[in-house]
């Protein structure tokens, strides 16, 4: 209720600084408008075309960056020689950021779907290495000491010991990363001009429609909420069994 309070009291303000002359309506059109304007969108086959290729381009990177993210991460952490070996490459590769590889992606697919991909996989597939990497490390060496003891073999270790381990960072990792790619894919389309809601959000803006250009961003931003709320209640009914979701201490 908090949140929702929060919420419409930023419309509420957002509506009132243009009336009032605070703002120039030019750039920041009240509420009303923009919810006007949302209304004009939503029943357009342009619209609902955009939003399927954004997502389109969410869903597809999102998924080869959690499947690569999980096997490469979980190959590499548990061979500890392997681990240090590529540290320093993870380091170096992990903080460029994805809109620097966009003059690439340009170059490799021009303003496909392709190009988007790229920069959405390279941005969250650190999101879920990392996360993975963690999880790997927090195994109890206990634990897998006794499934060596009873001659578990790699594949049993990893099923039995290491991941119910991982899996709690592994959803954390694919969270983060859920953010990120609807970002990145934004971000590309705005930029590179590639089908879906930037693409839409920076022909509004060139055109001087101001409030489509607004409710076009606030779309994004429901996007974002509606992922994540929808990640964490997955996350909560997949994980019901450990600690973390329970709240239960260990004693």
């Amino acid at each position: 209720m908090r949140g929702l309070l929060g919420l419409a009291g930023l419309l509420v303000i957002v509506e009132a600084l243009p009336r009032s002359g605070l703002v120039d309506d030019g750039y920041l059109p009240p509420t009303s408008r923009i919810v006007a304007a949302l209304g004009d969108e939503v029943v357009t086959a342009e619209f609902w075309q955009a939003v399927a290729d954004t997502l389109t381009a969410w869903v597809i990177g999102l998924a080869v960056a959690v499947a690569a993210g999980v096997v490469v991460g979980v190959a590499i952490g548990a061979v500890p020689v392997l681990r240090a070996a590529t540290s320093s490459t993870i380091e170096f590769l992990r903080p460029i950021p994805s809109v620097a590889l966009i003059p690439l992606a340009v170059l490799l697919y021009g303003t496909d779907l392709g190009s988007t991909l790229l920069l959405v996989v390279y941005a969250a597939f650190w999101q879920v290495l990392v996360q993975v990497l963690y999880g790997v490390a927090d195994v109890d060496p206990i634990a897998d000491e006794t499934a060596r003891s009873f001659r578990f073999g790699a594949w049993a270790r990893i099923r039995h010991v290491l991941w119910p381990t991982a899996l709690p960072y592994v959803f954390t990792g694919v969270r983060l990363a859920a953010s990120v790619a609807l970002v990145l894919a934004v971000t590309a389309e705005l930029v590179i001009g590639a089908p879906g809601l930037g693409k839409m959000i920076a022909v509004a803006q060139t055109s001087g429609a101001v409030p489509d250009m607004y409710a076009l961003i606030a779309v994004t931003g429901l996007l974002g909420v509606a992922i994540n709320l929808a990640a964490r209640a997955f996350e909560r009914r997949t994980l019901a069994w450990h600690q973390s979701v329970r709240g239960e201490v260990p004693a």
